[in-house]
């Protein structure tokens, strides 16, 4: 397993390169601009906890793997409160109906948001506890570099009105690497587990789809923010990388899904 965990740290080195990132960290920006995206991430936000409780969580197996899985589930499955009262301070609790509130969060500007839940599910539902540690820890590596950047963000917008941010903010951020699962002795575990050749390409394959997908929502995000907040600063060859787009990514998903795999992205868009 810490095969594993070294390809998840560098592939969290790269995707830390992302345009969304670099235009979260320009200070040139008003700091509301950039999280102009936070509307867009709520679908995958709000269906985080279900992840962790109805998917990763599975308090009837008592192997230590699970068990740690277990743990980090309660310490994640109760965020999204913070999120929404960041969204009224944010400014972003705007008075749409429920039938135009129902159209926006299944709508073509959060295609890739509402995968996330999907896919994720798809990698490790009743999967053996060693995938679901690694699709958790690569989930980890992403919500890292992205609320490494939003506390300084939130931290920004708290000296300008004087508001605390939770969910954006520091507060969050700091419980996120608090996790249990960081601990030594978690650590150690992990890092002990040997793994067979086959589970070792399997492993490889689900982190490899977990930072696809997030690499492809980042794009998503960055698009909803140049719309919705103005915010068109940043110039052509800064938004194109080498990176797979969110249109990419669907396409690919139909091509190259893993035969295992339940829900497939076409599939999820035909069905929205």
């Amino acid at each position: 397993m810490k095969s594993i965990l070294e390809l998840i740290e560098r592939k969290k080195q790269i995707y830390a390169q992302l345009p969304l990132f670099t235009f979260m960290a320009d200070t040139s920006l008003d700091p509301r601009k950039r999280l102009a995206f936070a509307p867009c991430m709520a679908h995958f936000i709000m269906s985080f906890g279900d992840l962790n409780k109805y998917v990763f969580r599975n308090n009837a197996d008592t192997r230590s793997v699970q068990q740690l899985v277990n743990e980090h589930t309660y310490e994640d499955d109760h965020h999204y409160p913070w999120f929404l009262t960041d969204l009224n301070k944010l400014g972003f609790n705007t008075s749409k109906g429920f039938v135009d509130t129902l159209r926006f969060l299944w709508g073509d500007d959060t295609p890739i948001t509402r995968q996330l839940s999907y896919q994720l599910a798809a990698y490790t539902f009743n999967a053996e506890p060693i995938y679901k540690v690694a699709v958790i820890e690569a989930i980890e590596a992403t919500g890292n570099i992205l609320f490494s950047l939003t506390s300084k963000v939130a931290q920004e917008l708290q000296a300008l009105n004087q508001q605390e941010y939770q969910y954006f903010g520091q507060f969050h951020f700091n419980l996120e690497n608090g996790h249990a699962a960081k601990s030594c002795e978690s650590e150690q575990l992990l890092e002990s587990l040997v793994l067979t050749e086959a589970e070792q390409r399997f492993a490889i394959e689900l982190v490899e789809k977990v930072f696809d997908i997030f690499t492809a929502w980042t794009d998503e995000l960055l698009a909803y923010a140049q719309k919705e907040g103005d915010a068109s600063q940043l110039s052509d060859s800064q938004i194109s990388g080498n990176h797979i787009s969110a249109s990419q990514f669907v396409d690919s998903r139909s091509r190259h899904s893993h035969p295992t795999t339940v829900i497939y992205a076409n599939d999820v868009l035909n069905a929205s």
